[in-house]
């Protein structure tokens, strides 16, 4: 019972409709019109779930996937002929043929995105359907194909078909589930949400969307070829139809893009409305009428689905309190490792920082936007096992150097050497497989996942098995978990990242790039709008981290910070360092006083000290 009572409750509905859809041919074998009103609705349902991986998870707009309907049709339907087989032996060839396509096709539009990647996957139905017109020695063209009767009895009228659609239809609800369940799932989901961010912790964004578009082909291309023995006729407009394409994004929209069980519900919908409208509405016509109108009240009025809208609505009724901590709770108390933490290492002075081997070198790099010249020929080095600050006024070119670094932006000219290689031609994701992780001065989380499933999205290789590893349950899970408890939010996993605060937010962003197992670590103000008890908390995770080997290259405007945590400390003014060396000799440099410190840092006269009000400036951000 209590095993019953931990499964989801949507997951039992599920359940419940699919043993109630399974007793249906038995308690009622001799309706065929019923019949064939359900497995159409199961078809619809296998193309609206499978175009969900493409567009509700990965945020894909596709108005082009009836194409690879048609596809399969035509595949099972030759194949059929040419061999003398019954159809249904080769639909799965159907479903490898939608996904060649797929992945050929997907190969050059994914490229784009927006209005640019929707217009190209129309134009990609439409060339399908003008190819099978004109390929009359492969298909017939306009004339179609004819395919045999149904083998079975017509005693059994359509409740074969119906099985065999509604067994396509829990495997493909299953490999969605699945799907969304690993490293996959999760990094799809990222790159919806945030695709510069995405590939910036290890996801390979290029073959992530490509790898998903054949997947949300398969079972749409394996129905298909199904779809072409019930009809037992095919024909190039009817099987690449662009309605085809409009009702599978209506039923995801209606149901719920991005959910598991919203499109099933909104494909279930939309076919009995469109059913109705055919049979009491005056035809095909009205259908599309009826289609147009409900997509605008969609859109207007349940722009999340149903499924969305009304889960919403239950959480405001029926609120779960959540133990946040504060800076009196226990976040701030908490052991920042299992074991027992180390104590902060000491300053090791110029001396000491110049003995570790450079691991960042960043060589005469320039960036300019337009006429602003945001990095003139920067010259940087870090060296492995210190904390590097990187200072200096706002304006000043620090943080396009962390995107220049990180490959978020593509320098003018100059080298950047990590490890030992040169990395500046080098994608995002491959940086971030070599150990280089970045934070951002505003975290940019993916707000709608978990805080679980964000620690699990980065990828610290690009091996397949890293890729498909479970986010839910597994290593990979169990490690994510471990590094949320080395940051203190171990119990905040299971809730969503946009609810947490600001400074929780930043812990988990930091954990999020230890996932990455990074050899150094770009910090861009971690200390900005964080709460002081959550500030202590991550300068000590910082210090461990540092102790246990990583090197990190921190942006900060908390001088007292930085004096404390950093050495040494470099100081950049209009896109270039104008000093390098430890705190003590930094704070007393005049240029730097000149150009960022200020007076409240200059020396009293005679005593050689700070000014008052800078120390009292200095205790009171301490």
């Amino acid at each position: 019972m209590n095993r019953l009572r931990a499964v989801p409750r949507a997951h039992l509905a599920a359940g419940l409709c699919l043993v109630a859809l399974l007793l249906y041919p038995v308690v009622n074998p001799w309706q065929p019109y019923p019949q064939a009103v359900m497995l159409l609705g199961f078809l619809l349902a296998i193309q609206a779930s499978s175009w969900n991986i493409i567009a509700g998870y990965a945020g894909y707009i596709s108005l082009g996937h009836s194409m690879f309907l048609g596809l399969g049709s035509y595949t099972a339907g030759i194949l059929a002929l040419r061999w003398g087989v019954n159809p249904l032996w080769v639909a799965p060839i159907g479903g490898v043929t939608a996904v060649v396509a797929a992945v050929l096709i997907g190969s050059v539009v994914l490229r784009t995105r927006g209005h640019a990647f929707v217009i190209i996957t129309i134009a990609m139905l439409l060339a399908a359907q003008i190819l099978a017109i004109n390929s009359k020695s492969l298909t017939q063209g306009s004339d179609g194909i004819t395919l045999d009767l149904p083998f079975w009895d017509r005693d059994f009228q359509n409740i074969p078909f119906y099985y065999l659609f509604l067994v396509l239809l829990v495997l493909t609800v299953l490999f969605s589930a699945w799907l969304r369940s690993t490293k996959f799932g999760t990094g799809l989901v990222a790159i919806r949400e945030d695709e510069g961010k995405a590939a910036s912790i290890g996801v390979n964004t290029t073959r992530f969307k490509i790898v998903a578009y054949g997947a949300s082909a398969f079972f749409i291309g394996t129905a298909g070829g199904v779809y072409a023995y019930y009809l037992t006729f095919i024909n190039p407009v009817g099987s690449f139809a662009i309605l085809g394409s409009v009702t599978i994004v209506l039923a995801a929209l209606a149901g719920g893009r991005g959910t598991l069980y919203g499109p099933v519900l909104g494909a279930f919908i939309v076919n009995l409305v469109s059913e109705a409208a055919t049979v009491y509405g005056g035809g095909s016509q009205s259908r599309v009428l009826l289609f147009g109108f409900a997509l605008v009240l969609v859109v207007l009025f349940l722009p999340r689905g149903i499924l969305p809208t009304v889960e919403a609505w239950w959480r405001r009724r029926h609120p779960v309190d959540v133990e946040y901590t504060d800076q009196a709770g226990a976040l701030a108390r908490a052991p920042v490792t299992t074991r027992e933490r180390a104590p902060a290492p000491a300053a090791t002075g110029p001396e000491g920082a110049a003995e570790g081997e450079i691991l960042l070198d960043v060589r005469g790099v320039s960036k300019r936007f337009g006429g602003l010249t945001a990095v003139d020929d920067a010259r940087l080095t870090v060296r492995r096992g210190t904390i590097t600050a990187l200072i200096g006024p706002n304006g000043s070119g620090k943080t396009t150097l962390f995107n220049l670094i990180s490959g978020g932006m593509a320098a003018d000219s100059g080298e950047i050497w990590f490890g030992g290689r040169r990395i500046d031609a080098m994608r995002p994701w491959e940086r971030a497989h070599l150990g280089l992780g970045r934070t951002y001065q505003v975290t940019r989380l993916f707000k709608e996942m978990t805080v679980q499933e964000n620690v699990v999205a980065p990828l610290p290789d690009s091996r397949p098995r890293t890729m498909f590893a479970g986010g839910v349950h597994g290593h990979e899970a169990a490690r994510a978990r471990e590094l949320l408890d080395i940051v203190g939010l171990g119990r905040l996993a299971g809730e969503r990242a946009g609810a947490l605060s600001y400074g929780q937010q930043k812990l988990v962003e930091l954990a999020q790039v230890l996932m990455l197992e990074p050899k150094l670590i770009l910090l861009d103000e971690p200390a900005g709008g964080v709460n002081p008890s959550l500030l202590g908390r991550l300068t000590e995770v910082i210090r461990e981290l540092n102790d246990d080997g990583v090197t990190f290259l921190i942006v900060e405007h908390n001088i007292p910070l930085v004096l404390d945590l950093c050495d040494p400390v470099v100081v950049f003014s209009h896109g270039t360092p104008i000093a390098e060396g430890p705190p003590g000799r930094i704070r007393e440099d005049p240029l730097v006083l000149d150009a960022y410190l200020g007076d409240d840092w200059r020396p009293a006269a005679g005593d050689g000290g700070p000014r008052t009000q800078g120390a009292a400036t200095r205790e009171a951000v301490q």
